[in-house]
């Protein structure tokens, strides 16, 4: 088995479990009752969870991997939060078999390593929290980055199924996994299965965008889908936008559920973070497709923690790429935003 092989199974394995405790919360934890009060605890407990159970297996199967994760465990360690810490300590107990809350802790602090150097591991232990909390689309999504690249991509996507395209909704049980590792395509796998091998998947090959569906955001506060709307107008596109939570969309573009994915700036200020886009990038570039930002720029990943040097997001699946990022600029240069 070479390096990368291991990594694969390693990244492959961390998410599954990841993903496996996720499944119980939502199912367990979440209710009409948490949307009425407007209630983010199960997210949360799941949150927590989630990062410590990655970075626990990491270490485990990879000792000098280092973690920058969205999460660390200070919140969890104040009086108050007692409770919610008990939570989270029951949640990853169930996955790895009985867990002190103080392992449980440090495991969550294992994600807390700087964006910098050749080489870590960058993880969203819950991307699309309201997704979560509505029963929804999200994912728990894994890279590797060296040298500002990211060469290996992992995300877990509990709610879609893993053959086939699934409509936006949610409440699927089988799950899918989608994974890339630099130079060797994307490919789908059962959530619930074993290995880290699976089928291949491909985007969908246009000649026109006229021909392509959107894919964005259910959240407008995500991304300007008035614009959105205007760029697909431009485009001659005429089909309903496929609007699902978190890097989901990523594996959308990838398997042909849909051919382009806008993520257009709603504030001048807002950088995007990495964990939020190296998994899902990647998955779509493997499978043929393209990732830019909203200006053409590739997404540079070396600049710490954040997307930095990039304004938004476009990935579609391929050929009609320049033609998209045409319209949008166009479309940005009317003032349109």
């Amino acid at each position: 088995m070479t390096d990368r092989d291991a990594e694969l199974a390693a990244a492959v394995d961390a998410v599954r479990a990841a993903s496996q405790v996720c499944v119980s919360v939502q199912r367990k934890l979440v209710g009409v009752e948490t949307l009425e009060k407007n209630d983010k605890s199960p997210v949360t407990v799941a949150d927590f969870a989630s990062q410590a159970i990655v970075c626990r297996m990491l270490a485990a199967a990879l000792p000098e991997a280092r973690v920058v994760g969205e999460e660390d465990s200070a919140a969890l360690r104040a009086p108050d939060q007692a409770p919610l810490a008990a939570a989270v300590a029951e949640r990853v107990g169930e996955q790895v078999g009985g867990a002190e809350l103080a392992q449980v802790l440090d495991w969550i602090d294992l994600g807390g390593a700087d964006a910098s150097g050749d080489r870590y591991w960058t993880l969203d232990p819950i991307d699309g929290t309201k997704g979560f909390l509505r029963g929804e689309q999200y994912a728990v999504a894994l890279a590797l980055i060296e040298q500002g690249e990211v060469v290996l991509g992992v995300l877990g996507c509990p709610n879609l199924t893993a053959g086939g395209s699934a409509e936006p909704g949610g409440g699927v049980a089988a799950g899918a996994l989608f994974s890339a590792v630099e130079g060797r395509g994307a490919e789908v796998l059962a959530l619930a299965g074993t290995g880290s091998r699976g089928q291949p998947i491909e985007v969908t090959r246009l000649s026109s965008p006229a021909e392509a569906r959107f894919c964005e955001s259910v959240e407008s506060g995500h991304s300007n889908q008035d614009e959105s709307a205007r760029i697909a107008q431009q485009l001659g596109i005429t089909r309903e936008p496929y609007r699902i939570d978190s890097q989901c969309k990523y594996a959308a573009i990838a398997r042909g559920d849909a051919q382009i994915y806008l993520r257009m700036p709603t504030r001048k200020d807002y950088r995007e973070k990495i964990w939020d886009h190296a998994a899902g990038k990647l998955v779509v570039e493997c499978a043929g497709g393209r990732v830019s930002d909203a200006e053409g720029r590739v997404l540079d990943f070396a600049r710490g923690s954040t997307l930095e040097h990039n304004r938004g997001v476009v990935a579609t699946c391929g050929p009609i790429h320049d033609e998209v990022l045409e319209v949008v600029s166009r479309v940005r240069a009317a003032g349109v935003s």
